[in-house]
């Protein structure tokens, strides 16, 4: 029997991302039934972890401060374990509509980089923003994770940049790029990976080079869109996430560098909870 999920993705390409109705479940129902279940199970186990190791004060990527104990290690970040919307998550199915095309305005930025200790992060100044559907996000910063944090039809991604911009209104909009290993170097990440600050806390501000954002992008345009939340603590929702269909190219050579630095930068995916997700014509 077809489900609405296959019908939806039967033969479907977007970006040269090709999106299986293996990856679909049974039915919808199924789906919600899986993740409801999993994130019963999920949090559970928070609820056993708080209980053993209430010491854990600072959110990671593994041990006591895991994502799965996020929602209690500090108070706000309850929403973590709470919230309906959050992220990142597995996009299988779609609704093909007129979502609005994303308008680029980014200008070249100084290269500063920050190790937070979780991921790098390129910290760009003001001037440059996107519109979308007739609302203005500045780009505040773009930083990276290994493999990638959204999956496309169960599917992950070797690495993903977010591109963090903020709305007047406090409303973020973050792109996400994927990237997948391919025969070349990624011209840009190469510039950023030959001056990576390799110590937490530490921020390298590179005299006479900058950066643009544009260079990052892939030349197909189409996009995921949804409302999500931060994939970091305190996992804050409302988010408008923008995800290319089409990823571009990085080399082997330059994940592993990432990966030897931060070898953990991951949020596992997350229940959708009945949210539609959107993909441009």
């Amino acid at each position: 029997m077809e489900t609405k999920c296959m019908k939806l993705l039967k033969g479907m390409a977007i970006g040269g991302i090709a999106i299986l109705t293996a990856a679909c479940s049974d039915s919808d129902d199924d789906h919600d039934s899986k993740a409801a279940d999993h994130g019963k199970a999920a949090h559970a186990e928070k609820a056993n972890h708080a209980s053993s190791n209430m010491h854990a004060t600072h959110w990671s990527y593994a041990g006591d401060g895991a994502p799965h104990a996020w929602s209690v290690i500090k108070e706000e970040y309850a929403t973590c374990g709470e919230g309906k919307q959050q992220s990142p998550i597995d996009i299988s199915t779609v609704t093909i509509s007129d979502v609005s095309d994303i308008e680029f305005k980014y200008k070249s930025s100084p290269l500063e980089l920050t190790n937070n200790g979780h991921t790098v992060q390129v910290n760009y100044h003001t001037g440059s923003y996107i519109t979308v559907s007739g609302k203005r996000y500045d780009l505040v910063q773009l930083h990276f994770h290994s493999p990638s944090e959204h999956t496309i039809g169960g599917k992950g991604y070797d690495m993903v940049a977010h591109l963090v911009h903020k709305a007047a209104d406090g409303q973020l909009g973050v792109i996400g790029v994927l990237f997948k290993v391919g025969k070349g170097k990624n011209k840009v990440i190469d510039k950023l990976w030959s001056n990576l600050p390799t110590e937490s806390g530490q921020t390298n501000t590179v005299k006479n080079s900058r950066i643009n954002a544009m260079d990052l992008l892939p030349a197909d345009r189409a996009y995921f869109s949804y409302s999500g939340s931060l994939t970091t603590p305190p996992c804050s929702e409302g988010v408008n996430w923008m995800v290319m269909a089409t990823p571009v190219e990085i080399s082997a050579k330059q994940v592993k560098r990432y990966t030897d630095l931060f070898p953990a930068s991951t949020r596992p995916v997350q229940p959708l909870n009945g949210r539609v997700v959107r993909v441009s014509n």
